[in-house]
């Protein structure tokens, strides 16, 4: 409920007895732009004795660095961010400084009517007074006050005091110039502004370019070191990580994100150091044998170009066993499997994979790779069985996480000859992946098709990839074979030709020209390009000719 009293405020005549000391918690605030230049200023004052203090949000906005001019002139630069917001136009923040003098802040909500003093920034020997006109009531917890009382835009960010020397209020910029009105933020919701592990996508904090302070919550100072890697620039992570380690020196995962950083940059002597002391810091040291194990087999798989003496796979097949003899967990059985596989052990790797698929990692990744197992084995049936279990965790209508391994069963599908099955597997995949397919996609399905007797689908696919790669000459060579295949004589010596017009330095044009033309007992015509075929090197063109010239 809103109350309004109609007593406008004076100027007092008599200064309360806390003054002198309270003033020596008020500053000025400057900002500076990335090129130095001023970006903004405001007054603030300290909320505790390690340098905590609060003022105006809007200086901060753009701002790449600040300093803070305390009572005695002396300047202190702003270390980082602690919280803010630009509906309220109120932002905290750490100063380094050694020692700072705070104010005490009023433990509830000022009531309408109470008399209110405005400390300024050194000038304390007249302090504007007034009286709180309203108070209304935000967040649950905290005021919006509108004080009686006529104040400068140069007092934006001094605090609003109760007679007793409690600070209630953060001094808003006025609506108007001369008003008789003034209006103050809870200095309590100051005070409770709060970085957490989403703060980083928070617009009024994104805009500040000053960095941030590290959540006081480790959970939540863990995902902000997750979300930065996504959302900061590569400096400016580093940066986070680093001031994550100090403030967290024993926790793991600080650590184990700069050895990521060092991997990304080839630096793997870094990330080496960096990952045995996340182990040796570690409350639960099977993660980070975990996750160092799966740094070195990324890096033996995809920088393997690389060398780096310590790393092998024996040291990331013994990381991950590290691991699960603290902890039997399947994932890190998995990670044994994936190290034993990239080794060649491939029954090894396969007898996990049978433990894993009956257990709570069953899924179409692990049935995908222990099928990888079978394939390498030689065994096409086990192949086969464990890329239908791993389709069979989908149900229809298939939904686009299903298509990689529709893909991969059609594949081996082909290899097994199973023709008419994999066409259905490439139908099904076209149907999920409409707009990514290409002339590859068609071309795999054509030679399915042509396998499983399927001519219509065949020949609309390879057209379809001759359309979408008009260059490919082994499209055209493998659409001629199949013309004369078929028995499309005509169709045959016209693709044969395209093939020549494309390539004329290629023999495959002239033979399967000079074949169909054969067939259609075109044999003079046939045997010239047959012989040309010949003389440019085709193995084929002999037989043909002994075959055509009887």
């Amino acid at each position: 409920m809103l109350i309004y009293l109609g007593v406008c405020s004076v100027s007092a005549y008599a200064q309360p007895s806390w003054v002198k000391k309270a003033g020596k918690s008020v500053f000025v605030l400057k900002t500076f732009k990335a090129d130095g230049s001023l970006n903004g200023s405001a007054n603030g004052f300290f909320v505790d004795a390690d340098g905590r203090a609060v003022s105006s949000y809007a200086p901060f906005k753009g701002a790449s660095s600040g300093v803070i001019i305390d009572s005695d002139g002396k300047e202190f630069p702003i270390d980082y961010i602690l919280g803010a917001n630009e509906t309220y136009d109120v932002a905290k923040f750490k100063v380094n400084v050694k020692k700072a003098q705070p104010l005490s802040l009023g433990s509830s909500a000022t009531t309408v009517g109470t008399g209110v003093w405005l400390l300024p920034y050194r000038n304390v020997k007249t302090l504007p007074q007034g009286t709180v006109r309203k108070a209304e009531r935000f967040a649950s917890d905290y005021d919006y006050y509108t004080v009686a009382m006529k104040a400068d835009e140069n007092l934006v960010g001094c605090p609003i005091m109760t007679d007793d020397g409690l600070v209630v209020g953060v001094m808003q910029r006025p609506a108007r110039q001369n008003d008789t009105l003034s209006y103050a933020v809870s200095a309590r919701y100051a005070d409770s502004l709060r970085i957490n592990g989403l703060s980083l996508n928070d617009p009024a904090l994104k805009a500040v370019k000053i960095k941030k302070a590290i959540p006081d919550d480790l959970n939540q100072a863990v995902l902000m070191l997750y979300f930065g890697a996504n959302t900061l620039d590569s400096l400016s992570y580093a940066v986070l990580v680093d001031d994550f380690i100090e403030r967290y020196p024993t926790a793991p995962d600080g650590y184990q994100y700069r050895a990521q950083l060092a991997f990304n940059g080839n630096n793997f002597a870094a990330a080496q150091r960096d990952m045995e002391t996340a182990i040796k810091v570690a409350d639960k040291k099977d993660e980070s044998h975990h996750v160092y194990s799966k740094m070195i087999y990324q890096k033996e798989i995809y920088k393997s170009q690389l060398k780096y003496e310590p790393w092998s796979f024996d040291l990331a097949l013994s990381e991950a066993t590290a691991a699960y003899d603290i902890q039997p967990l399947p994932i890190y059985r998995r990670q044994q499997a994936l190290v034993l596989f990239s080794q060649k052990k491939f029954q090894e790797s396969s007898d996990i994979y049978k433990e894993l698929i009956n257990g709570p990692l069953r899924s179409a990744d692990t049935f995908f790779e222990a099928a990888s197992c079978r394939e390498m084995l030689r065994d096409t049936l086990g192949q086969l069985a464990l890329l239908d279990s791993a389709v069979a965790t989908f149900s229809r209508p298939y939904l686009k996480e299903a298509a990689p391994y529709l893909l991969t069963r059609a594949q081996a599908r082909i290899g097994a000859q199973k023709y008419r099955d994999a066409v259905a597997d490439l139908n099904d995949y076209e149907s999920l992946m409409k707009a990514q397919v290409n002339e590859h996609f068609y071309f795999l399905r054509f030679q399915a098709a042509v396998g499983g007797r399927i001519f219509q689908q065949a020949l609309n696919d390879i057209n379809k990839a001759i359309e979408l790669q008009p260059q490919n000459d082994l499209f055209y060579a493998e659409k001629a074979s199949f013309l004369v295949r078929v028995g499309m004589y005509d169709e045959a010596a016209q693709t044969a030709s395209q093939l020549i017009e494309l390539v004329p330095n290629q023999s495959d044009g002239y033979l399967f020209l000079g074949l169909a033309q054969c067939l259609q007992n075109k044999k003079q015509e046939g045997m010239k390009n047959l012989q040309k075929a010949k003389e440019m090197g085709d193995p084929q063109a002999d037989e043909l000719i002994e075959k055509y010239s009887r």
